[in-house]
């Protein structure tokens, strides 16, 4: 029964941000388990080694995730590869790092429009599918940051404060459909992401100190949040951010 309940199998994922870091660690652990995953990301070498490791369940799709226009057109390319997604998880993200001082409308654009507008706009899209299964699955990528203001952070901690309020608002539109809207928020894990984090050893090891377990992230332990997301345990949960960050923001 446990199994059964949390079991991907059979069902077809989207992932963006499938390339590097948690998003091709998604794609990974779900083709892992049966389910057939369209990966969307820029690069398309990362894709094509990604896709060498789905077992043929992984195909791939190089996209520009910051072209609103093209997301309609997207996700009927992602359908026409397994058919339509059951599930889509929105790991594409940046992060520009820059001072509100010297946040420039060009890099607040970007971070806003991949953090925050496309995944809204890739589920919007979606959803009509997942309305006539009566049966979908929205996660989406918070952050330590959706709560806390950090550092050089301004841009990315506003879209990842979106990202925490649209998925309570996704939540309250479409779960009445059979569609369940929820959000992980990693800590501090080593990706490509938060390269420029973990070149300092010192900050990575405060970093390390602020969690309750006492350590940073490794992206097998973002699998079982993911699963319990994407499946049927989770009937019952929807409009919820999960903090996945070892107990950083308990202290």
């Amino acid at each position: 029964m446990e199994q059964h309940l949390f079991s991907v199998e059979g069902k077809i994922a989207c992932v963006t941000g499938a390339s590097s870091g948690l998003g091709r660690q998604a794609a990974l652990t779900l083709s892992h388990r049966g389910a057939k995953v369209i990966a969307i990301a820029r690069r398309e070498a990362e894709l094509a080694a990604l896709a060498s490791q789905g077992q043929g369940l992984i195909h791939p799709i190089a996209a520009d995730l910051t072209d609103q226009a093209a997301l309609a057109g997207l996700a009927r390319q992602a359908a026409a590869a397994f058919g339509a997604p059951d599930i889509l998880i929105n790991a594409a993200g940046v992060n520009t790092r820059e001072h509100a001082d010297n946040v420039t409308p060009q890099g607040w654009d970007i971070t806003l429009a991949l953090n925050l507008s496309t995944p809204f706009f890739l589920a919007q899209a979606l959803v009509p599918a997942m309305k006539e299964k009566r049966w979908g699955r929205i996660i989406n990528f918070a952050s330590l940051q959706s709560y806390r203001a950090f550092t050089a952070g301004i841009s990315y901690g506003a879209s990842k404060g979106g990202v925490a309020q649209m998925t309570r608002a996704m939540a309250e539109a479409w779960s009445p459909m059979g569609i369940t809207a929820n959000a992980v928020g990693p800590g501090f894990f080593r990706t490509e992401l938060t390269a420029a984090v973990f070149a300092d050893e010192a900050l990575a090891a405060k970093n390390a100190a602020q969690t309750c377990i006492g350590r940073n992230g490794e992206p097998s332990d973002m699998d079982g949040p993911l699963l319990f997301l994407c499946s049927s345990a989770s009937d019952y949960v929807t409009g919820q951010i999960l903090m996945v960050d070892g107990g950083f923001t308990a202290k």
